[in-house]
């Protein structure tokens, strides 16, 4: 009787997410270094989530798309969703991502698990007065309620 693998948990390693969370938490501390506030996986209105939803000081909303690899971001078909959501949209990927697979239309912020920097600048498309105090309310009380279920 041959003996299978182990069945795999939660624990198990896989490298693809080990990569995209280490992206993320550069990516959240370099936007924190800019003043915005970020938080992980933030459902939008229109049920898509981001990555990446931040609140910078003039209430201005950025969404960062985590692409851990070139497979990713092929099969990626909902970024173009966030633009309507957010006055700032980036991709965020390692120095080994080919960047200019990435549209030219978005930002760009070049991450490791430690911090990362914008290397394009993301067009500005101000959101509507309305959009922006919904989703305002959204993100703070998203936030709220991650800070009270962790204590």
């Amino acid at each position: 009787m041959a003996v299978s693998d182990p069945i795999p948990t939660a624990r198990a390693s896989n490298p693809a997410i080990d990569d995209a969370r280490l992206l993320m938490r550069g990516t959240a501390r370099l936007l924190l270094d800019l003043g915005i506030t970020a938080i992980a996986e933030f459902t939008l209105p229109c049920g898509r989530r981001a990555d990446l939803a931040g609140l910078g000081p003039k209430g201005e909303m950025v969404i960062v798309e985590v692409k851990s690899g070139v497979q990713d971001f092929r099969t990626d078909e909902k970024w173009p969703d966030y633009f309507a959501w957010c006055d700032r949209f980036y991709f965020a990927v390692s120095d080994r991502f080919p960047a200019d697979m990435l549209p030219e239309q978005t930002g760009l912020i070049i991450a490791d698990g430690f911090g990362g920097a914008v290397v394009r600048e993301s067009p500005i498309a101000k959101l509507a007065p309305a959009r922006r105090k919904a989703l305002t309310l959204k993100f703070a009380r998203n936030a709220a309620e991650r800070a009270l279920r962790a204590i």
